[in-house]
């Protein structure tokens, strides 16, 4: 029997067709840019993390094109299919908003001191190299590479979350790396039970934690090992997407990271933990009873919306709002692989794709809203469209969008979810997630409607006009997007049902 790291490394020469630059560039050029920050590059550094961004997010739109049709893509380890592509487009847009926000964090920094900051050094290299373990581990041909991927950008991600070099911000690191770290051994210990299932099950054992072959060989599986490696996995890369039971980093780390930091932590790193989920769905449909899995998911998912939700009620914080707006989001992604037909699958994966963008815009304009010292506190937020009309109206606006106003396209993915939701006879469960759904609506309107229109306090002296304009761009971009997403969804719309298709067929 042959250990995970053979498996992946031997993986590198078992390839089916000549390695496409689809393939290597959205991991090559950032692992590139990364190597040049910590080499002591320090010109264009927030630049040279928004063209690493456009490669990604043109490696989705190369991927889309080649596989929207059912096909697939292969080199050696990666592969790319129709998730993949969906994935690399969300990856690439949420962080063309985050970096190019990310800029003006940058030149905070190096205003601040004429040597590079520690700060610059870490944000420089450590953006890059969560951005191509995000790629990885999405391009990822085998659940062993996809585990490896997901250590490397959580390892990524703490080093960003500590990066402002405070009390707050380090326990805060603390805490995302104890729990998420377990999270990753759980899913350490499911990947190892998948590799002992396909090698009792007689398939190739340098091609058994491949996602092709378990999921064609997935009858010849051990059910009794997969039952078990199946609430591990579901646990462990639940844990990395913010749901329970595992999830008290989120709020945490959310609130101390930088808030370049945040929006790509909540736009990518959660989906990514997300699409893990969606690629070993399609292993489980195969070679088990889809009841259990989906008794398994509706479980984790209506408790994650429950409680994200009882917890935006009691919330005074904007950015603990958001991050528990984001469990919720991802627990209704969740929903949509519960309920298991290529539709709710597709309207999960433009939630993604929705929250993502909404998220990059609401984190890096937040950092633009802060109070007096950096607060978040509503009590300091009060009457910001007073005092910071740009960046709070892009935000109000984005925020209606997130709670489901038309014409956005998250009115149209939870939509369709709810829809699906009922048709597939999921009555009840679809019942509480409508019910925490206009709960959330009225919670969060309630907090956020005098932090916009409230009468403004005494505290934070208003930027100058040039530069709040400039550091709105990126967020006008994330809103415009998601206007677009919501009226224009046909050019995506063969994409997500071909995904969607992928991922519950039997």
């Amino acid at each position: 029997m042959l250990p995970v790291y053979e498996v992946v490394a031997r993986d590198w020469t078992a390839t089916d067709s000549a390695a496409p630059m689809v393939l290597l560039l959205p991991v090559l050029v950032p692992l590139l840019v990364a190597g040049a920050a910590l080499a002591g590059w320090r010109r264009s550094l927030g630049w040279m993390a928004v063209g690493t961004s456009l490669v990604i997010g043109l490696g989705g739109v190369a991927a889309a094109v080649i596989t929207s049709d059912g096909s697939t893509v292969t080199a050696g380890p990666l592969r790319a299919d129709a998730l993949t592509a969906v994935m690399l487009l969300i990856i690439g847009a949420v962080a063309v908003v985050a970096t190019w926000a990310g800029i003006y964090h940058l030149d905070v920094h190096q205003r601040a001191e004429r040597s590079t900051p520690p700060q610059v050094r870490i944000y420089g290299a450590g953006v890059p190299l969560f951005l191509a373990a995000a790629a990885l581990a999405v391009l990822a041909g085998n659940l062993g590479l996809l585990w490896i991927a997901m250590v490397v950008m959580t390892v990524a991600t703490a080093l960003l979350i500590g990066s402002s070099r405070t009390r707050a911000c380090w326990e805060a690191q603390w805490k995302y790396v104890v729990i998420v770290s377990i999270g990753l051994v759980l899913a350490g210990l499911g990947t190892v039970l998948v590799y002992v299932a396909a090698a009792h099950g007689s398939m190739f054992e340098h091609r058994s934690l491949d996602w092709a072959s378990l999921s064609a060989h997935a009858a010849q599986l051990d059910p009794g090992v997969l039952r078990l490696a199946t609430p591990l996995l579901l646990i462990g890369f639940g844990t990395a997407a913010g749901l329970v039971p595992l999830h008290s980093w989120l709020p945490d780390a959310h609130g101390q990271a930088p808030a370049p930091v945040a929006a790509l932590m909540s736009g990518c790193q959660l989906p990514v933990a997300v699409y893990a989920l969606l690629r070993w769905h399609r292993v489980v449909a195969a070679g088990l009873d889809t009841e259990f899995l989906r008794a398994l998911l509706i479980a984790v998912a209506l408790a994650s919306l429950v409680f994200a939700v009882s917890m935006v009620i009691a919330q005074r914080d904007y950015l603990r709002l958001l991050a528990y707006s984001s469990m919720q989001y991802m627990a209704l992604a969740v929903f949509g692989l519960a309920i298991g037909t290529p539709l709710a699958v597709a309207a999960a994966l433009l939630h993604l794709l929705g929250h993502g963008l909404g998220k990059a815009v609401l984190f890096c304009g937040a950092g633009q809203l802060a109070g007096p010292g950096g607060s978040t506190e509503f009590d300091d937020l009060r009457g910001m469209l007073s005092r910071h009309p740009a960046a709070a109206g892009v935000s109000a606006l984005t925020l209606a969008a997130l709670l489901g106003f038309p014409p956005f396209s998250p009115f149209a993915s939870m939509h369709t979810l709810l829809n699906a939701g009922m048709d597939s006879g999921l009555m009840a469960a679809t019942a509480v997630v409508a019910a925490a759904v206009v709960v959330l609506f009225i919670a969060v309107a309630a907090r956020v409607t005098p932090m916009f229109f409230g009468s403004a306090g005494q505290s934070a002296e208003p930027q100058p006009v040039v530069t709040r304009r400039a550091q709105s761009m990126p967020l006008v971009l994330g809103l415009v997007g998601l206007a677009l997403l919501g009226v224009f969804s046909f050019p995506l719309h063969d994409l997500l049902m071909t995904a969607g298709t992928m991922v519950v067929k039997q």
